[in-house]
């Protein structure tokens, strides 16, 4: 039979096929964007930073309008040389007057509201109506910072993404806001809870009145928080008249994962006892003894149970009454834990705050008059905050996905909790937010490591926030610093950190083999974000180094005993076989500056170590190098030595039978 010939298509027909729409796809992104056809595959596709052209290219879209290209535009920005300071951060001054401005223009900086609308409207009015008051929405901010030179936060800039929102708070009763407790300023919006109150009705149409909706503010790992944190963080809420509550997913899950592998090893020994009761039960009928069967009846009333099943199950109770106070958090003491205000709620009290916090659901009534019979509660929050683990927490098993990438959600989720109770999971949104720089939202979360272009700027700040002794006791290095006289001022860098972080982990890069600093900054900014590294941002008016000392210090004594990490970039192996040649070598040439070497039971002088040194000829020539070593080996042996001859004499050759050493 003859081999099977070449496949000339070795790709298929549906590999060609995938093929064309991928390309046709990534054409029409490209070259469509100033069409008002919308690529269904990339609707819902979170768009939080844009080059400049694709932002003038999608505010034409939105605009409807058509452009003519300008060329030779051209600015130049000059950056003085030798500067110190991160030009992706910005000084203390320039901070502190930035901030000011912002708490002046606070009104100012809105999120987008969906235009009334009247169900006798159409789908094409109603689409230009949203896409004209968005567009305004997008000037708005463009003026804050083009003309008035303030600094924004990259937020969502698809429309497709906010009708998400608009859905959501259309929908829910009572919308929930989710902030991470590290800084729970920068993931809250305050005028999403005035947009709230401004949404109309049932189903948010024009003319059935507003201020319905009710907020709430659910400040998430607050696990991180010590109990005089929370209660730092409580009196400034109450200050503000904002209803508020403290909750960790990652520990209401853990709860319910021990009290599952709690059941299920209450499972197995209920069916051990089950099959031990039932072979024992066998073996009595086969040998038909009366005392077996005595014996059997009375394990029987045991109900088959090992000895030590009572301790047990005590055991396994007491740990369910631990887990119903919904903690597995370290305990604290002091008046501050004692305080209802910062106590972390557990799952079952976190619903009941939902339903206490709910307004009257008599106030609502759809299109057909009917009163809603079940509270729907919207759950808004920036990505990675922990809305899609509340909701796994919330439901105790796994339906919603869970991922640490912004925007894993892509459309509302609708989730039946009770049958009272709808959850209600909007896509993560990045508001729009005064910010001082991009590396913050790096170092929140909110914008991910893996796509990060710029390392130095977020690597900064984690030096800023972390003292360098919290840092070396946490990963085990030792970093160097620069002083006075080499050009530094005795601070810890992010570059100090990153070349630390790499020796120690052996990340160096092809060619001279150099620290590769951008790989260290991607491990200690996950590190930084998955609390590994722990700062907590204090409240308004309050020292960020006061407000952490506790927390410094908590992780000072975690990390005592922690094994220390290589300084240079030699290996551990090459390190152990120097140590080992130095320790074992018994020979004096591995000790060339020792004086009076103990060995052997015999004391060595320097001039029997080293007898070709300072020698000397008959006629006092002094001798070195090759000669001084022919002539101690020579007196050592008792021969003598002619100066300037050569005295050693090759062998006279002898022939040897073949077979020689084969007859003895």
């Amino acid at each position: 039979m003859a081999p099977k010939g070449r496949n000339p298509n070795p790709s298929g027909l549906g590999r060609a096929i995938i093929n064309k729409k991928t390309k046709d796809a990534r054409i029409a992104r490209e070259t469509g964007l100033y069409t008002t056809d919308i690529d269904p595959t990339s609707r819902l596709q979170s768009i939080t930073q844009e080059r400049d052209l694709d932002e003038f290219l999608n505010t034409a879209t939105l605009a409807g309008t058509q452009f003519t290209a300008e060329r030779r535009n051209v600015k130049i920005i000059n950056v003085a040389p030798g500067a110190q300071q991160n030009p992706y951060l910005l000084s203390e001054e320039e901070e502190r007057s930035t901030l000011q401005k912002q708490s002046e223009n606070k009104q100012r900086l809105r999120v987008p509201r969906r235009p009334p609308w009247t169900k006798s409207m159409t789908t094409a009015q109603l689409d230009r109506q949203e896409k004209d008051a968005f567009l305004e929405w997008r000037r708005g901010l463009a003026d804050l910072q083009e003309r008035d030179k303030f600094l924004l936060t990259p937020f969502e800039r698809n429309i497709e993404v906010w009708r998400q929102l608009w859905r959501v708070l259309e929908r829910s009763h009572l919308v929930v806001q989710i902030v991470d407790a590290r800084n729970p300023l920068r993931f809250r919006c305050e005028d999403l809870e005035a947009y709230v109150q401004d949404v109309e009705g049932a189903e948010g149409e024009a003319g059935t009145g507003k201020g319905k909706r009710r907020s709430l503010l659910l400040i998430n790992k607050a696990d991180l928080l010590t109990a005089k944190q929370r209660k730092l963080w409580a009196d400034y809420f109450d200050s503000q008249g904002v209803h508020y509550a403290f909750f960790s997913a990652a520990n209401a899950a853990a709860i319910q994962e021990a009290r599952r592998e709690a059941e299920a090893a209450a499972a197995r020994a209920e069916e051990a006892a089950a099959a031990a009761a039932a072979s024992a039960a066998s073996k009595v009928s086969r040998e038909g003894k009366e005392d077996d069967e005595g014996a059997f009846e009375e394990s029987d009333r045991d109900d088959g149970t090992p000895p030590e099943s009572p301790d047990e199950e005590s055991d396994e109770e007491s740990s369910e009454d631990e887990s119903e106070d919904g903690t597995f958090l370290p305990v604290d003491d002091g008046p501050d834990a004692q305080d209802p205000r910062t106590r972390v709620l557990s799952v079952l009290e976190l619903e009941e705050l939902f339903i206490k916090s709910a307004p009257d659901l008599s106030t609502f009534t759809d299109s057909s008059g009917q009163h809603p019979t079940k509270l729907v509660v919207g759950l808004v929050g920036y990505p990675n905050v922990g809305k899609s683990s509340t909701i796994n927490a919330l439901i105790g098993e796994k339906k919603v996905s869970v991922s640490s990438t912004p925007g894993k959600t892509k459309h509302f989720q609708t989730i039946h909790l009770s049958p009272s109770l709808v959850l209600c999971d909007c896509p993560g949104l990045v508001f729009p937010q005064f910010a001082t720089t991009k590396a913050d939202l790096v170092c929140d979360g909110v914008l991910p490591i893996d796509q990060m272009r710029e390392h130095t700027g977020p690597t900064a700040l984690v030096v800023k926030r972390i003292p360098k002794e919290v840092l070396e006791a946490i990963y085990g290095l030792s970093i160097r610093t620069k002083g006075v006289e080499e050009g530094g001022d005795g601070k810890i860098t992010g570059t100090d950190l990153l070349v630390a972080y790499a020796i120690a982990r052996g990340f160096m890069r092809s060619g001279q083999g150099n620290p590769d600093e951008a790989r260290a900054a991607r491990y200690i900014l996950k590190d930084y974000v998955n609390a590994k590294l722990l700062f907590c941002h204090p409240p308004p008016g309050i020292s960020e180094d006061e407000f952490n000392e506790e927390t410094r210090q908590i992780a000072l004594k975690r990390a005592i005993g922690k094994k220390r990490a290589p300084t240079t970039r030699v290996g551990n192996k090459s390190r152990k076989l120097d140590q080992e040649f130095f320790a074992n070598n018994a020979s004096v040439a591995a000790r060339p500056f020792t004086q009076g070497v103990k060995g052997q039971g015999q004391e060595f002088s320097r001039a029997r170590i080293y007898p070709h040194q300072n020698m000397v000829a008959d006629d006092g020539t002094p001798l070195s190098g090759r000669r001084a070593r022919i002539a101690a080996v020579m007196a050592a042996a008792g021969g003598e030595i002619q100066s300037g001859k050569k005295h050693h004499k090759r062998m006279k050759r002898v022939k040897q039978r073949s077979g020689k050493g084969y007859d003895d």
